[in-house]
C-alpha cells in the first residue's frame, strides 16, 4: 500500500504521532544529557570533597616537613573507592609523595607550577587505556603561602560505561515508548474513526454500483453522525427523484400506449363503420329478395329449404354488421340513473337465451348493501359491455358462470366493480395482452368475430371507467370493470 498524506491514518501519524515522537525523543535526549551532567557534576563533588578533607593535614605535614605524615594521608585517601590515586607536589612542581599508579597530567614541572598558580581545577585524562578524573588542589601553610599541589584521580571507566549502558537503556525506552504510541494511535484511530469511516466508505461505494434500499450507519462520533445522516437524506433524496421519475416515465409510457392504442381503434372503428355501412344496404337488398324467393317457392320445396339457409346466415352476416357499428359507434353517451342488478338480470337472461346453454349455471351476486346500487350510465353501451363479457363467459364455462359486483375494497364510494368469472379453461399467458384487440380471437373460424371484447373494452372506457383481465385468478377467466357512480372519470 503507497503512503499517502490524503488518507487519514497517515495523515493522523504524520501530523500528530511524529511530532509526538520527535517531542518524545528529544526530551529524552534532554533528560539522558541532564542525567549525564549531574552525575559528573556530583563524581567531582566528591572527588573535591576527599582533597579537601586531606588537605589540612598534608598542609601540616609539609610545614613540619614530615614525609611520613605526608604517605599516611595519601594511602588513607587512596584507599577510598572512588580513589584511583592521590599526588603531593611540592611549590616548586617536583613530585614528592604519590599513592597509586603515577599521573600522566604533571609530566612536565611547568604543568605543576601553573596549575598551582593558577589555583583549584578538574580535568580528564587517559591512563592505561583508562579514562580518569583529576582534581587539583593547591596546598598553602597557615600564612596562605602556596607551598605545594595536591592532585587526586578517579577512574571514570565504569562511571562512562554506566553513562553508555544508560543511553542504551534510554534509547529502548524510548523506542518502547515510541512503539506504544504508534500501536495507541493506531488503534484509537481505527476505534474512534477508522471502523467508521471504512463503513461509509464500503456502503458509498455499493451505492455507487446501484444497489438499493441501502443506507449508511449512522455511528462514531458526532461529525460522522452528522456525516452519515446527511447522506442517507440525499441517498433517500436520490431514490425519491429515482421512483417518481421511473413513476413518470411508466405513466407517460402508459398514455403514449393507451394513445397509440386509441389511435389504432379510431382508425378500426372508421374501417367498420365504412365497412358496416357499405354492406348494409346490399345484405338488405340481398335479405328481401332472398324472402321473396323462399314464398314463391312454397314451404316444403328444396329452393325454399335453401332459402332459408340463406338467410340464416345473412342474419350471421347482419350480426356481425352490427358488432361493427357497435364497435364504431363512439356518440356522447345517454347517461340516466340505473339499478345496476336490474340490468345484471336482464343481461344475462338475454345472453343465456342467445347463447342456449342450459348446462350452464350463471348466478348473480352481490351482497345485501350493493342489491340497490345504482350508476349513472348509458344504458344501450352498458348493456353492450356486459352482454359481451356475459357471452363470452358462457361460451368459455364448463359448468358455472359468476356475476358480482360491490364496492371496491379499498373503500371508494365513487366507483363500483363488476365482475364476471367462469370456471372454463381460461386465457393462455400469451393471449392475455390482446384480449381487447378488435378481431382477435381464439375461437375457431366462424365461431366469433374477436369484437366482443374490443367493444366492452370501447363502452366501459367512454363510461371513464376501466377494465382488465384478473391475472391472478386461476380457476378460468375473470374480467373485472370498473365504473364511476355518479358519471365522472374513476381515478
Amino acid at each position: 500500500m503507497s503512503f499517502r498524506l490524503n488518507n487519514l491514518r497517515n495523515a493522523v501519524l504524520a501530523f500528530v504521532l511524529v511530532p509526538l515522537l520527535g517531542v518524545l525523543i528529544a526530551l529524552g535526549m534532554l533528560g539522558l544529557r541532564e542525567f549525564e551532567q549531574q552525575m559528573q557534576l556530583r563524581m567531582q563533588e566528591d572527588i573535591e570533597l576527599v582533597a579537601r578533607s586531606i588537605r589540612l593535614p598534608i598542609s601540616t605535614a609539609m610545614v613540619r616537613r614530615d614525609a611520613m605524615d605526608v604517605q599516611q594521608a595519601l594511602d588513607s585517601a587512596f584507599q577510598l573507592e572512588q580513589v584511583f590515586g592521590v599526588y603531593v607536589y611540592d611549590a616548586a612542581g617536583d613530585l614528592i609523595a604519590t599513592s597509586g599508579p603515577r599521573s600522566p597530567s604533571l609530566d612536565r614541572r611547568r604543568d605543576a607550577l601553573l596549575i598551582t598558580a593558577t589555583g583549584s581545577q578538574g580535568a580528564f585524562d587517559e591512563r592505561h587505556g583508562r579514562e580518569v578524573f583529576s582534581f587539583f588542589l593547591p596546598l598553602t601553610d597557615a600564612g596562605g603561602r602556596i607551598i605545594g599541589l595536591l592532585q587526586i584521580t578517579r577512574d571514570v571507566s565504569r562511571f562512562q560505561a554506566y553513562i553508555a549502558q544508560m543511553r542504551w537503556q534510554g534509547g529502548v525506552v524510548i523506542g518502547v515508548l515510541s512503539l506504544l504510541f504508534l500501536l495507541m494511535v493506531l488503534w484509537g484511530h481505527y476505534r474512534a474513526v477508522g471502523r467508521h469511516v471504512d463503513l461509509l466508505a464500503q456502503a458509498m461505494q455499493r451505492i455507487g454500483q446501484g444497489a438499493r434500499g441501502l443506507r449508511v450507519p449512522e455511528e462514531g462520533p458526532d461529525e460522522l453522525r452528522l456525516l452519515a445522516t446527511n447522506m442517507n437524506d440525499m441517498i433517500e433524496r436520490r431514490e425519491d427523484s429515482e421512483r417518481a421519475l421511473e413513476a413518470q416515465r411508466a405513466q407517460q409510457a402508459e398514455l403514449e400506449e393507451r394513445l397509440r392504442q386509441s389511435q389504432k381503434l379510431a382508425a378500426i372503428g372508421q374501417l367498420a363503420a365504412g365497412v358496416a355501412h357499405e354492406l348494409g344496404t346490399p345484405l338488405g337488398v340481398i335479405a328481401g329478395r332472398a324472402q321473396r324467393a323462399r314464398r314463391r317457392a312454397g314451404a316444403d320445396s328444396p329452393l325454399a329449404r335453401e332459402m332459408t339457409s340463406l338467410l340464416d346466415e345473412l342474419g350471421r352476416v347482419e350480426g356481425i354488421v352490427r358488432q361493427l357499428l357497435d364497435f364504431a359507434r363512439r356518440n356522447p353517451l345517454n347517461r340516466r340513473e340505473l339499478r345496476l342488478s336490474d340490468l345484471v338480470v336482464d343481461v344475462v337472461a338475454r345472453a343465456r337465451a342467445a347463447n342456449d346453454c342450459p348446462e350452464v349455471d350463471v348466478r348473480v351476486e352481490a351482497s345485501e348493501q350493493d342489491r340497490d346500487l345504482r350508476v349513472q350510465a348509458d344504458p344501450v353501451r352498458l348493456e353492450q359491455a356486459v352482454g359481451n363479457l356475459v357471452a363470452n363467459a358462457i361460451q368459455s364455462a364448463r359448468t358455472q358462470v359468476v356475476v358480482a359486483w360491490c364496492r371496491p375494497q379499498d373503500g371508494a364510494d365513487a366507483v363500483v366493480e363488476l365482475s364476471v368469472a367462469d370456471d372454463g379453461p381460461g386465457i393462455a399467458e400469451e393471449h392475455r395482452d390482446h384480449v381487447f384487440e378488435p378481431f382477435f380471437t381464439t375461437k375457431p373460424v366462424g365461431g366469433g368475430t374477436g369484437l366482443g371484447l374490443a367493444v366492452a373494452h370501447a363502452s366501459v372506457e367512454d363510461h371513464g371507467g376501466r377494465i382488465w383481465l384478473d391475472r391472478s385468478w386461476q380457476d378460468g377467466a375473470r374480467f373485472v370493470m370498473t365504473l364511476p357512480v355518479h358519471g365522472e372519470r374513476s381515478p
